[in-house]
C-alpha cells in the first residue's frame, strides 16, 4: 500500500511550456488526478514535492482540488535547500509562495542555501527513503531531468519494497483524446 508518495516529472521548459495557458498543462493535470485517485481509493495519506516548477507545482494544485473530496490527503513541500527560489522571476516566485503556504508540512533537506549539484541529490535519496513509491511523468525518449530521480529509485528498488509508477506520452495522449471527445 502507498500511503506516502513522490510526485516529480519535467520543468515547463522540458515540455515547451513557457505560460501557464499552455493546453498540456491540462493534460498533465488530469492524468495526475486520475492516477491520484486511484491511490487515494488505495489509502494514499501523503504526497511529497520539492517545490520544482512544473509537474511538482502543478501537482499540488491538483492536491487542492482533491483536498476538498479528500480532506485527510496531505502534501509537503521537501526542498534540496532553502531560497531554492532566490533567482525565480516575481510570478513564478508568487506560484511557489502559494504552494509552499498550503502545504500541510515544509521543510529543507540541507537546511542551507545553495552550494553545488549534491544538495539535489541528497534531497532526492531522502525523500525516496522516506516514502512508498514514485510517481513520475516521465518519456523514455525525453529523458530530461527525470531520469536523475528515476535511476535513483530504480537502484533503491534492488533492496527495497519499493514503487515506481509512471506517467508516460502515451498515457498523456490518452487523456488529450479523452478531453477532446469531452469537448465535442
Amino acid at each position: 500500500m502507498l500511503q506516502r508518495i513522490i510526485i516529480t516529472g519535467y520543468k515547463p521548459y522540458e515540455l515547451g511550456i513557457f505560460n501557464d495557458k499552455h493546453p498540456g498543462i491540462i493534460i498533465i493535470k488530469k492524468a495526475l488526478e486520475v492516477r491520484l485517485r486511484i491511490l487515494l481509493d488505495e489509502g494514499l495519506e501523503w504526497v511529497i514535492i520539492s517545490g520544482q516548477q512544473g509537474v511538482e507545482t502543478w501537482s499540488a494544485e491538483v492536491i487542492w482540488i482533491l483536498k476538498r473530496e479528500f480532506p485527510h490527503l496531505k502534501y509537503a513541500v521537501i526542498t534540496p535547500f532553502l531560497e531554492q527560489e532566490k533567482n525565480w522571476q516575481d510570478p513564478k516566485k508568487e506560484k511557489y509562495q502559494t504552494v509552499i503556504a498550503q502545504a500541510d508540512f515544509v521543510t529543507s533537506v540541507t537546511k542551507k542555501p545553495y552550494e553545488a549539484p549534491w544538495q539535489f541529490i541528497e534531497k532526492d535519496k531522502f525523500i525516496i527513503q522516506n516514502t512508498d513509491g514514485l510517481l513520475l511523468i516521465y518519456d523514455e525518449e525525453n529523458e530530461g531531468s527525470p531520469k536523475y530521480i528515476k535511476r535513483l529509485a530504480e537502484k533503491y528498488m534492488e533492496t527495497h519494497d519499493y514503487t515506481l509508477a509512471l506517467i508516460n506520452a502515451y498515457d498523456l495522449q490518452i487523456i488529450a483524446e479523452e478531453i477532446q471527445q469531452q469537448d465535442w
